[in-house]
């Protein structure tokens, strides 16, 4: 396990100095690496929290460009990045903030069998797509490697975030889509507030921090839903279904 440097210690001395979170957990993070599909709203926030909280490494895939109607709330892109690859104009922001970060990019759709890979690679997933059939692959896949998935969505003034660590007859996230419909669970055509997908994507680093280095709770069975409009949060315990084709004979 890589030591962390002098100048990691008093880069992140704020954090080593909360309570319960010591020089170990910081190591910890820097040994890790998370893979975040979909570098839009979600994942630029995400991704952004996660480098500058120290992590070893990132993986970002997606085979979208920057175009004009990302600006508002994709943080990693600026004018310049119109018309690039998201995963690499990504990259080059994030290292403005942390050089020495270890950043992949993919950027093209991965396959059932490539995807696989690419989890087992990793510690953990957040899923910072955009539609349910690519939500419902990454927990497949998950679900098959045990790798902990942080998963969340937002649409219009509306979010949801939870965690699934397929552990100890845990739901999925397979048990949680059947209870809405595809429609709820996407944000295409739908609209989104700006600052909406900042707290989000900020929440599931949190997560993601939380996960990898054993501190705190996780929102593992539970959902947190952010109703932006009243600014009021709920959480609510998500039931395993006996049906669900996912886990439905996990023991």
């Amino acid at each position: 396990m890589l030591p962390l440097s002098n100048k990691e210690l008093l880069r992140y001395d704020r954090q080593i100095s909360i309570k319960g979170f010591d020089i170990d957990k910081q190591t910890m993070l820097k040994n890790c690496s998370a893979l975040i599909i979909g570098v839009g709203g979600l994942g630029c926030n995400a991704a952004l929290y996660l480098c500058n909280a120290g992590i070893g490494q990132l993986t970002l895939v997606d085979f979208d460009t920057v175009c004009e109607s990302n600006l508002s709330r994709q943080i990693l892109y600026t004018e310049t990045s119109l018309g690039l690859k998201k995963v690499y104009a990504a990259r080059h922001a994030l290292h403005q903030y942390r050089p020495e970060i270890k950043i992949n990019c993919i950027e093209h759709q991965l396959s059932s069998e490539a995807l696989l890979a690419t989890i087992s690679e990793h510690h953990i997933v957040l899923d910072c797509s955009d539609n349910l059939t690519t939500r419902l692959q990454i927990n497949r896949c998950c679900h098959q490697l045990k790798k902990t998935l942080i998963s969340a969505s937002a649409i219009r003034m509306e979010g949801l975030i939870s965690v699934f660590t397929y552990q100890n007859c845990q739901p999925c996230y397979q048990c949680l889509s059947q209870l809405y419909n595809e429609e709820q669970l996407t944000c295409v055509e739908s609209g989104i507030m700006s600052p909406l997908v900042g707290i989000i994507g900020a929440t599931q680093a949190l997560e993601a921090i939380k996960v990898l280095t054993n501190y705190g709770e996780p929102l593992i069975g539970r959902i947190l839903m952010i109703d932006a409009m009243t600014m009021q949060f709920n959480e609510l315990t998500i039931v395993k279904q006996p049906n669900c084709p996912i886990c439905q004979y996990d023991r």
